[in-house]
């Protein structure tokens, strides 16, 4: 499994792809964060007299994670759209499927090899937030709630987009179709608000961005952690199956 999520990760970053993805995100994230702290500073001495007054956590580092997360949801598609599709259309799976590994440490070891890359660039985000507590002071508590909210959602994008790309020989076919699912459970949480309240549980149990925001918020609590949870291991399985039909097929 391990050497699978190697292998998987250095193809990643033997491709330029990778690296301008890793240099873009980081480019955007920094302008915002400057826009962010900008905009900070214009209104600070309005609200400071403000009893309980948002602070720079509130105002500058949740709304960063914030566009973070919303930058990962447009390019999880396509850092995992080669997953399995790559091996499709290269005729290259019956080779994998044929190695002494069994199906779960396959599909594991891609999956890994992925959110690798995400780590990568959350641990890169970080610094960015961390950077603010030479000069003032940050709900570090908020910070590390927010973070591993970002990280949960992160890893379900990439479980999403694994699945997928085990459905098509088309890498872009999977980057499509993995936007599109992800986005929409990520918007169905505006649809879930404008419901009648009668109507909404459901709406709001699936959407993503309904369980990501209070973990924003610095509210961690096991209804999100196992939404999350849940949505990984659910699509993992998926691919599992998918990828013990296609041993059985041969």
């Amino acid at each position: 499994m391990w050497c699978v999520a190697r292998l998987e990760l250095s193809r990643l970053f033997l491709s330029p792809f990778a690296w301008v993805m890793l240099a873009l995100v980081q480019f955007l994230l920094a302008y915002l964060f400057l826009s962010h702290i900008e905009y900070f500073a214009q209104i600070q001495g309005q609200i400071s007299a403000i009893p309980g007054a948002p602070g720079v956590t509130e105002l500058v580092i949740a709304p960063l994670l914030n566009n973070a997360a919303l930058v990962m949801l447009l390019i999880a598609p396509f850092i995992t759209m080669r997953a399995f599709a790559d091996e499709h259309r290269n005729h290259s799976l019956p080779l994998l499927i044929s190695a002494p590994l069994s199906a779960s440490q396959i599909v594991l070891g891609k999956y890994l090899g992925y959110l690798s890359f995400f780590l990568l660039q959350l641990l890169l985000i970080a610094f960015m937030p961390l950077s603010l507590m030479t000069g003032a002071a940050i709900d570090l508590y908020q910070l590390g709630a927010a973070m591993f909210g970002l990280l949960f959602l992160v890893a379900s994008f990439v479980a999403a987009g694994t699945f997928i790309s085990s459905l098509t020989t088309q890498p872009i076919i999977a980057a499509v179709i993995t936007f599109c699912l992800l986005f929409l459970l990520w918007i169905i949480d505006f649809a879930a608000a404008s419901t009648l309240s009668g109507q909404i549980n459901w709406l709001g149990w699936i959407s993503l961005l309904g369980h990501f925001q209070p973990m924003l918020a610095g509210q961690v609590n096991s209804v999100d952690l196992s939404f999350f949870a849940l949505f990984c291991i659910v699509f993992l399985l998926m691919t599992i199956r998918r990828l013990d039909a296609a041993r059985l097929s041969q």
